[in-house]
């Protein structure tokens, strides 16, 4: 695939995510005298945010891939990870405050690259492990270097969650399980769809 083709792609793909992820971003991430932070002006006005203790209605119930403990009492119950169009891979899941008192998200599951940083809490830190083929997936990033993740996470009040994705490239078609990883948390592993 030529780096133009995939460029073109992972544009056309990043402004959907987007819009989409940046208004689930912000469910449920503030303390009880906060108000969920801000998203960037395009998504601020954007219809379809809730609050972090609300489960959205599905027609289906969730179905648990693997629940992963982390720092502080935090907890990632991943429910879905479907390959797209276009060659991606979508990770779903709900992030839960387990403890009876309000937590920062520690800050280890952004990462460390410079580019994802800049742009706020995310759960750009996240990758997938394809341990047969010996290799590892990062979290896409759009044309801004945005990550196509979860953003705008901070505060969580004791027993409050919120729903969260992570997107990624698609490892080879025969591949059906990979390790996911997020820092601070144990990785596990999960069946792709």
């Amino acid at each position: 695939m030529s780096i133009r083709y995939a460029t073109t792609a992972l544009r056309r793909w990043a402004v959907a995510v987007t819009a989409a992820g940046l208004v689930l971003g912000v469910a449920g991430c503030g303390s009880e005298d906060e108000p969920p932070k801000s998203q960037p002006p395009a998504s601020s006005s954007a219809p379809g945010k809730s609050e972090g203790n609300e489960k959205p209605q599905s027609e289906a119930p969730e179905e648990t891939l693997a629940v992963l403990t982390g720092q502080d009492g935090f907890e990632l119950t991943i429910t879905s990870a479907k390959r797209d169009l276009g060659g991606f891979v979508t990770v779903k899941g709900r992030l839960t405050n387990t403890s009876d008192k309000s937590r920062a998200l520690p800050g280890g599951v952004m990462g460390n690259e410079t580019e994802v940083l800049k742009h706020g809490d995310s759960l750009g830190g996240a990758t997938l492990v394809d341990a047969v083929a010996k290799k590892r997936y990062y979290v896409l990033r759009d044309t801004d270097g945005r990550p196509l993740t979860t953003t705008g996470l901070n505060i969580f009040r004791a027993e409050a969650s919120a729903e969260v994705f992570m997107q990624f490239p698609a490892p080879a078609e025969g591949t059906t399980e990979v390790t996911f990883q997020l820092p601070t948390f144990e990785p596990g592993t999960i069946k792709l769809s």
